[in-house]
């Protein structure tokens, strides 16, 4: 997935698949986390937000099934 990056401390990347609604962010750390079922205007929100790692823990954190990426 296509990821572009972000203003922020913590978060690197964020990249969205609308066909699959599944959000995939990139930490800062290196570590990779897919959303799933996640609505397009959370993505579009995110890639706007002032503090995209603020809205992350507002809007995004414990609020979709997860799943980290491994590389391999």
């Amino acid at each position: 997935m296509r990821r572009q990056p972000l203003d922020s401390r913590v978060l690197r990347s964020a990249g969205y698949d609308p066909a699959t609604a599944q959000l995939e962010i990139e930490f800062h750390s290196g570590d990779v986390y897919r959303y799933y079922a996640v609505p397009p205007s959370v993505f579009r929100e995110l890639s706007e937000a002032a503090s995209p790692g603020a809205f992350f823990n507002r809007r995004i954190s414990g609020r979709y099934p997860t799943r980290q990426q491994y590389d391999g």
